[in-house]
């Protein structure tokens, strides 16, 4: 099964600030059938304008993976950390017991990034962050694990819950190939270019959903990057 979600259909909201669109219920927005995929729970697609961000907030057991599109987002928490993940890379924040954390565009430019949430396995855990930069020319061509928790993925950001966060940029005409198992379900946007998921035409920012499939090959139509979430 392949559903694709085009961007125009996701939830929206903007506060001037923060241009937010929503793949799955948050915020003012509600759909019931659009609550969840399996573990994942959030998808937002969020600009935010210069030098505004995010107060700070709090967060419990929640796995908050924070995938940047352009510009930069500037972290600080209640732990005492503070970091600036740019364009391509990747944050992670475990909520576990609970923390609080403000996101920042300090930059002079817009931020784009999405935010996905994942349920974790394991409640009541120690909070923890962590950054760290993932090349994309690492991802040429193929998919890239980028935070999991899943035994093996020893190079990802860790995350508390069985689901793998993974990125990919291909060259128009390339594909590349992810093996989900029917078992699982993952969730896959393109963050720029046309793709094909098996054959399936989706467009920039559209979500497409998966399920009961073995595996799914995309190919970029036009010079594409993408994010994958494959989740139990």
């Amino acid at each position: 099964m392949i559903e694709v979600r085009p961007f125009s259909s996701l939830g929206h909201a903007n506060h001037g600030w923060l241009d937010a669109s929503h793949h799955f219920s948050f915020g003012g927005y509600r759909d019931a059938k659009r609550v969840h995929w399996g573990a994942l729970r959030v998808w937002n697609d969020d600009t935010i304008a210069p030098h505004t961000g995010f107060a700070p907030h709090p967060h419990n057991d929640m796995e908050i993976i924070t995938y940047v599109r352009s510009g930069a987002i500037s972290h600080k928490d209640s732990l005492g950390n503070a970091g600036r993940t740019e364009a391509g890379d990747v944050q992670v924040m475990s909520a576990g017991t609970g923390i609080v954390h403000s996101e920042k565009n300090e930059e002079d430019v817009a931020t784009t990034l999405f935010q996905i949430w994942i349920i974790p396995d394991r409640e009541g855990e120690k909070p923890s962050w962590g950054t760290r930069p993932f090349p994309k020319d690492d991802r040429t061509g193929r998919f890239v694990t980028l935070a999991s928790g899943i035994e093996g993925d020893g190079d990802a950001l860790p995350i508390r819950a069985n689901a793998r966060v993974l990125g990919a940029t291909l060259k128009a005409g390339e594909s590349a190939t992810h093996q989900v198992g029917r078992d699982r379900k993952a969730y896959l946007v393109a963050t720029q270019g046309r793709i094909e998921v098996n054959g399936v035409a989706a467009d920039p920012r559209d979500g497409v959903a998966i399920a009961d499939l073995d595996a799914v090959t995309i190919t970029a139509i036009d010079d594409a990057e993408i994010v994958l979430v494959d989740i139990a």
